[in-house]
């Protein structure tokens, strides 16, 4: 066989691996910075049976962001919490094929061929050993880490990770990490939806409750949907708080999901006040700090039963900022909620950060994102109607798309329907002249 055939051949035994090098993930550089923070703040303690697979995904990432040193640290992690997390006579199982492919591909792209060639060579074996139930479906373990991966990313791929999570619980039912991340999917798939989730899916979430009692974060999931439905949780909801509170920090602990119950049941003051007992225990967690600053943004941008002191405006300005320090590389949210902030208590503080992330060079999701929330500053906190329209206008024409492109639409729609407005005929062309979005 000559050498460009060999490497024909090897570059098609790569491609038909399952891992995430061949899932078409494929997310911006922005994207993968703010999946890298999420990531770090999950935390690593004992007994997260995901643990392998945050690893592998981790070291993906490190790899896409051109840290291959750290790409290979994580993928060996990703190895070694996948031994420890699965009881089984042997050290190997069909878990380890997307690890085994990973490192194919790694080795593939840093050049080392007899590396590459020697993990193959593992994916192989395993294959053999732990053959898929027929040549249509991957094995579960496969269908379980893919559902799960892509449950991280936006848009299109919720769908999908659905689809899998459904296939890999059909083949090994009895897997309740399994079952209790499809329904945390399904929850957050429907977030921004009006129609919410399904009564059947709701069930479904009540009795993975009860079969999973200790995640808490599934708990405070589905204390979520029923608050949402009107139901009366507020006892469930201070018992639960009190049971995240032991509990070691992390963004599956479930404190961001009850602090969003308190918000709607109890209050948003205490809500703050269960956020700064945390970061009272835990003063250096910036994870909690994230939760303290999202219930002081709640306070002072949407709280209308009073107008928020000098004290609480100071703590939310100093936590924001502080995050933006923490999160350098994926600190455009915190940006834009600190520019809210100062819209709502003092907009001439606004105007600076607006200027600056106006004139950052981003991609068309978080530029969509940007002037959204431009355009509301303007419409409601400087009263410029016009200037306002005009970003939505920008939002919307960027063809991409976005939960943020179809907001900005939804408002110039509204002002269309109302027909108050004088730009009515100049909102009603551009919107029969959109072109179609990308999709993510």
């Amino acid at each position: 066989m000559s050498a460009a055939q060999s490497q024909s051949t090897l570059e098609s035994k790569l491609e038909a691996l399952q891992c995430h090098f061949t899932w078409d993930l494929d997310p911006s550089r922005s994207r993968l910075f703010r999946l890298r923070d999420n990531l770090q703040d999950i935390g690593t303690e004992e007994g997260n049976s995901w643990l392998g697979h945050i690893y592998n995904l981790q070291g993906y990432i490190q790899y896409k962001l051109g840290f291959t040193e750290d790409a290979q640290s994580f993928f060996s992690r990703a190895a070694e919490a996948f031994r420890q997390t699965r009881t089984a006579a042997s050290d190997e199982g069909p878990w380890l094929v997307v690890n085994y492919g990973n490192l194919a591909w790694l080795h593939h792209h840093l050049g080392e061929r007899a590396e590459c060639q020697a993990y193959l060579s593992k994916v192989d074996a395993l294959m053999s050993e732990y053959p898929s139930p027929s040549q249509d479906e991957l094995h579960a373990e496969i269908y379980a880490e893919k559902a799960w991966t892509l449950m991280k990313f936006s848009g299109d791929k919720q769908q999908l990770a659905a689809d899998c999570f459904q296939r890999a619980i059909r083949m090994q039912p009895d897997m309740v990490e399994w079952n209790t991340s499809h329904l945390i999917g399904l929850a957050r798939a429907v977030k921004h939806s009006e129609t919410g989730l399904d009564a059947d899916v709701l069930e479904n979430m009540r009795i993975a409750t009860e079969q999973d009692p200790e995640n808490l974060y599934l708990a405070g999931v589905y204390l979520k949907q029923r608050a949402e439905n009107g139901e009366r949780v507020e006892d469930e909801a201070r018992e639960l708080a009190r049971n995240i509170l032991r509990n070691p920090v992390s963004s599956y602990s479930g404190m961001k999901a009850v602090l969003r119950v308190y918000r709607i049941s109890l209050s948003i003051d205490e809500a703050i006040d269960l956020a700064e007992e945390a970061l009272e225990n835990h003063p250096d967690a910036r994870f909690l700090k994230r939760c303290a600053a999202l219930c002081y943004k709640w306070k002072i941008v949407f709280d209308r039963s009073s107008r928020p002191n000098r004290r609480t405006i100071a703590r939310a300005v100093s936590l924001h900022r502080e995050l933006i320090a923490l999160y350098p590389h994926s600190s455009l949210v915190k940006k834009l909620d600190l520019a809210n902030i100062y819209g709502k208590t003092n907009p001439a503080e606004a105007k600076p950060i607006y200027r600056d992330l106006l004139e950052s060079d981003v991609e068309p999701a978080d530029q969509q994102m940007i002037y959204h929330h431009y355009g509301n500053y303007l419409n409601f906190d400087c009263q410029d109607r016009h200037r306002s329209i005009q970003y939505h206008m920008k939002a919307a024409a960027i063809p991409h798309q976005s939960y943020f492109r179809d907001k900005s639409i939804r408002v110039l729609e509204r002002i269309r329907d109302r027909g108050r407005n004088r730009m009515c005929g100049d909102i009603d062309e551009f919107l029969a002249n959109l072109q179609e979005p990308e999709s993510l």
